[in-house]
This record gives structure tokens, sequence and C-alpha cells, in this order.
């Protein structure tokens, strides 16, 4: 198993929703599948960062608002969110840097998470919880060297 740590990113998930549809791999790159996770929120609640990154999208995707971040630990970390009744604009902008906790936008009833490790769709729940299984494994090698201290507290 591949951990969140080696990584070095902390993913926090919406602690007032539940799943609705869970993330499904697909079983080839165009194969159908759900690439994320759905929650369904209470309308009009706030929807924060899950982690500390850099807007890499901000817009519009077939009639439903994302914001796509970055994540500062680790650049090959994208954290994708679908469905935003409202975006924090116009602040919120491409290149913008977004801490984690911070607002991105207002939930509609429902709020899709997607996550990917380079061009590789993972489990956001798995990687939130600690752990990524070996089929999710992201395509750069992970090295040995200094050790790098990560927590998710604080």
């Amino acid at each position: 198993m591949l951990t969140s740590l080696a990584l070095g990113v902390c993913l926090v998930l919406p602690s007032n929703a539940s799943v609705i549809d869970p993330f499904r791999a697909p079983e080839c790159e165009r194969c159908a599948g759900n690439r994320g996770v759905e929650f369904t929120m209470p309308t009009g609640s706030d929807v924060v960062a899950g982690l500390s990154g850099t807007v890499s999208f901000v817009g519009v995707v077939a009639g439903r608002n994302y914001v796509v971040l970055r994540a500062t630990a680790n650049p090959a970390v994208r954290v994708t969110y679908g469905g935003l009744a409202l975006l924090t604009a116009p602040q919120l902008r491409r290149g913008s840097v977004v801490a984690r906790g911070e607002r991105i936008g207002v939930a509609q009833n429902s709020l899709h998470v997607g996550l990917r490790i380079g061009d590789r769709y993972v489990d956001p729940q798995q990687v939130a919880s600690g752990e990524i299984s070996n089929a999710a494994k992201p395509r750069y090698r992970v090295t040995l060297g200094a050790r790098r201290t990560h927590s998710c507290s604080g």
C-alpha cells in the first residue's frame, strides 16, 4: 500500500455530507465509471478546500461549476470539486492560492470530489483515510531519502 504520507498530501473530505455514489474505477481510460465520490450536502453549505493548493481551473463544464486545485505539497495531486451552486468569485480564479479549510464555493444538493495523481484517478476516500491501493499507484517513482514529517492535524 502507498499511503497519503508518501504522496505528501493531506486530504480532508466534507464532514457534513453522506456518500451517495462511491468511486468506481473505470475498466479503461474511456470506459464508464465514477472518477470521484458524489456526496449529498445541505443546499447552501460552504464547500471548503480539502487541501492547500493553487487553483488550476475554475469554471463551468456541462452546465456545472467546477474548481480544480493542484496540491501545494505535491503538484502531481489534483482535487476536483464539481456541482457547486456558487463559486467564491471573483477572487477565486486560476492561480489563486487556497489554504486547506478555505471556502471555495457553495453546495447545491450534491458535490463531486475527484482526485488525480498525475493522470490517474484514485479514490478520494482512500487517500483521505491514509491509504491508496497499489492499483492506483501514481506514475512517478517514490525515492528514498530524507524523511518528511506529515500530519493532517493543524
